[in-house]
C-alpha cells in the first residue's frame, strides 16, 4: 500500500451527553492509500456517516488523531479544518447536491469559484472534470435535464475538479438502478487510479466489491475486519 494521503488513529466520537450519550466512533484507525478505492462497509448505524464526517474534518473526534496528507488536524480551528477541506477533501454525497438554476459546467466550477480560482482557469478544470466523467457533450445541461446517474456524475466532477488528495463518498450508488450504480462505481475505480489520490465509499451493496481495491468492515463504532476487494485481488 502506498503512503496514506488520509489516516485515522484512535479515533473516538461521543455523541450528545447524559441518558442520550453514545459512543459512535471506539477507537477507530485506518489509512486511506493513494491509488485505491477503499470500501468501508457495515450495517445501519454501526458509525460509517460519523468516521465520513470526521475523516472530511466535519466532525471532530472527541479523542484520537486524523491526519491530511501527514497533517494532524489536532487543534485546528474551523476556519483551518475549513481550508483542509477546500484544498485536500472531495465530496460525494447520495442525493447529488447539484444547484438547479446552475449548468452542469458551473455546478461542477463552483469549488474553484469558492478558492478564488480565476474565470477562465475554472471554466477550463471544470471542462477537463467533465470529461474525466464522460459527460464532456453535457456542460451546458441543467440538472433537471439530466438522468440519476449523469447528476452523479456531474457531482463527481465537482468532488475531483480542485485535485483533493482524497475523495469520500457516501453511499453514491444508493439512489440507482443497478446499471448506473456500477457506471458511477467504474468512474470512481478511474479516479482512484491516481497514485496521489484515495477514494474512500461509504456502502452497503456487495455488488461493488469488485471495484474495490481494500474493504474496511465497521460495526458498532469498531474496525473489525480488513479484507481485499475485487480489485485488491486481482492485483495480487
Amino acid at each position: 500500500m502506498t503512503e496514506p494521503v488520509l489516516e485515522a488513529v484512535d479515533v473516538v466520537k461521543v455523541l450528545g451527553n447524559g441518558a442520550g450519550r453514545v459512543e459512535a466512533l471506539r477507537g477507530v484507525s485506518l489509512q486511506v492509500a493513494g491509488g485505491e478505492l477503499t470500501l468501508l462497509m457495515g450495517p445501519s448505524g454501526s458509525g460509517k456517516t460519523t468516521l465520513l464526517s470526521i475523516l472530511g474534518c466535519i466532525l471532530t473526534p472527541t479523542r484520537g488523531t486524523v491526519r491530511i496528507g501527514g497533517r494532524s488536524t489536532a487543534g485546528a480551528g474551523p476556519e483551518d479544518l475549513a481550508r483542509l477541506r477546500r484544498e485536500h477533501i472531495g465530496f460525494v454525497f447520495q442525493s447529488y447536491h447539484l444547484f438547479p438554476t446552475l449548468s452542469a459546467l458551473d455546478n461542477v466550477r463552483l469549488p474553484l469559484d469558492v478558492r478564488g480560482e480565476g474565470a477562465r482557469m475554472a471554466r477550463a478544470k471544470a471542462k477537463e472534470a467533465m470529461a474525466t466523467v464522460g459527460l464532456s457533450h453535457k456542460v451546458r445541461s441543467y440538472p433537471q435535464a439530466l438522468s440519476g446517474g449523469e447528476q452523479q456524475r456531474v457531482a463527481i466532477a465537482r468532488a475531483i475538479v480542485a485535485n483533493p488528495s482524497a475523495v469520500l463518498a457516501d453511499e453514491p450508488t444508493a439512489a440507482l438502478d443497478s446499471a448506473n450504480g456500477q457506471t458511477i462505481m467504474t468512474v470512481l475505480a478511474r479516479i482512484a487510479r491516481n497514485p496521489s489520490r484515495g477514494v474512500l465509499v461509504v456502502a452497503h451493496d456487495p455488488r461493488i466489491i469488485p471495484f474495490a481495491n481494500r474493504i474496511i468492515h465497521i460495526e458498532d463504532g469498531r474496525i473489525v475486519g480488513v479484507e481485499p476487494g475485487g480489485a485488491g485481488l486481482k492485483s495480487r
